[in-house]
């Protein structure tokens, strides 16, 4: 048992370190190309944070572990929301939010979010259909992104090119590729430390692989998304974290959960029971849309985020937690 969480702890360290260089060495590649900072954000580093997550699931399915395949993706989108959104509400000031760019994310999450209810409580099986279809909609999602982003952009000043330029010299074109090619290698394998010690640890805990997936594995591919939302805090931006929890949210449910169901499709687990019912569709799912809606729903009424909202959503976070490890 030591030894699993020893390596399921190497694998969060090296998902961390994996996403950086990824990251790194994918923007260091679009700035040589002078593609506008926007674009690389809405493209690079929004798929660059749910690498993890991605790499996750889609081992875990491909290894018929559909627990942790469903787990991950769901948890991460409470974990994302209730404790890390959560966080820069709770503590950050009270801050303006701007909803005119946040519509679209919302719109697509809202859709996949109703796609993925109605098959969890019809048939209860995702096939490979749904699979390709939520992968579909990411397409859709990223095509709609890049012509808003390339449809507001700002020429590139002198200044900005000297930036650039700087950045290259720093960087040469080769370890940006040898950063991007070895931080997906790392990612791949911290993934892989992950999905095979959390199932020893579930089973050693005594506990369903869902409850690991949902709130060690969930944590620990959310990371990114952590740092980036302590950041925007600390440099007195907590609105800036909103869009990016808001749009990795999307991408866990159509990119993570499309990829992993297109890989192998499998049923909603049901490992864990409440009252005899399926704790996936009576406590998981629900909250799921709990969460996303009181982050949103008043986020879009007052254009605003608020202390109230951060700390109900960290109580809900300690609740969720307690329950799937007590009860």
């Amino acid at each position: 048992m030591l030894v699993a969480v020893l390596l399921f702890a190497l694998g969060f360290i090296l998902l961390i370190k994996g996403g950086d260089w990824f990251v790194d060495g994918a923007v260091g590649i679009a700035h040589r190309y002078n593609i506008p900072e926007i674009l690389i954000g809405a493209t690079v580093v929004s798929i660059g944070t749910t690498i993890p997550e991605v790499m996750v699931s889609s081992m875990a399915a491909a290894v018929g572990q559909s627990q942790t395949a469903y787990g991950n993706a769901i948890g991460s989108i409470i974990c994302n929301t209730s404790l890390i959104a959560a966080i820069t509400m709770a503590f950050g000031p009270s801050a303006e939010v701007d909803t005119k760019s946040l519509k679209t994310p919302a719109a697509f999450f809202v859709v996949a979010a109703l796609l993925y209810i109605a098959i969890s409580y019809t048939t209860g099986v995702f096939t490979r259909m749904v699979g390709i279809v939520l992968l579909l909609m990411f397409l859709v999602y990223m095509t709609i992104t890049v012509r808003q982003a390339l449809s507001g952009r700002v020429k590139i000043d002198s200044d900005e090119e000297e930036d650039i330029e700087e950045k290259v010299d720093e960087n040469p074109m080769w370890k940006d590729i040898v950063l991007l090619i070895v931080g997906a290698a790392v990612i791949a394998v911290g993934a892989n430390l992950l999905v095979d010690n959390g199932k020893i640890i579930a089973t050693g805990l005594g506990v369903p692989e869902s409850v690991i997936a949902l709130t060690f594995i969930a944590l620990g591919t959310s990371l990114p998304e952590l740092v980036t939302a302590i950041s925007s805090l600390l440099k007195g931006h907590a609105s800036l974290s909103l869009g990016n929890i808001l749009g990795a949210n999307l991408f866990n449910l159509v990119l993570v959960s499309g990829m992993a169901i297109t890989i192998k499709p499998f049923a909603v687990p049901a490992d864990k029971l409440i009252g005899g019912m399926n704790a996936a569709l009576v406590v998981d799912i629900p909250l799921m849309v709990a969460v996303m809606a009181l982050m949103l729903v008043p986020a879009f009424a007052t254009k605003k985020l608020r202390k109230w909202q951060g700390i109900v959503l960290l109580l809900m976070y300690a609740c969720y937690v307690a329950f799937q490890f007590f009860f």
